[in-house]
């Protein structure tokens, strides 16, 4: 099992670099934060995610709202 998770880790990391080397190439803006803090933001987003799902809470918008 950890095997497969590190295959998807380095297939990830290797296609990003790619991809940030193609937008280099072709000297266009990435579509990431390119600071330290912005992308701080989106490991944020994702632990706070991942949290809420360890969690197990979640609340239906669509319920709210009357949908």
């Amino acid at each position: 099992m950890l095997g497969m998770a590190l295959k998807l880790i380095v297939l990830a990391l290797v296609t990003g670099l790619l991809t940030g080397a193609f937008f280099a190439l072709l000297d266009i803006p990435i579509p990431a934060p390119p600071e330290l803090p912005g992308l701080l933001g989106i490991v944020g987003i994702y632990l706070g995610y991942q949290l809420v799902q360890a969690v197990g809470v979640t609340v239906n918008v669509f319920e709210l709202l009357g949908f």
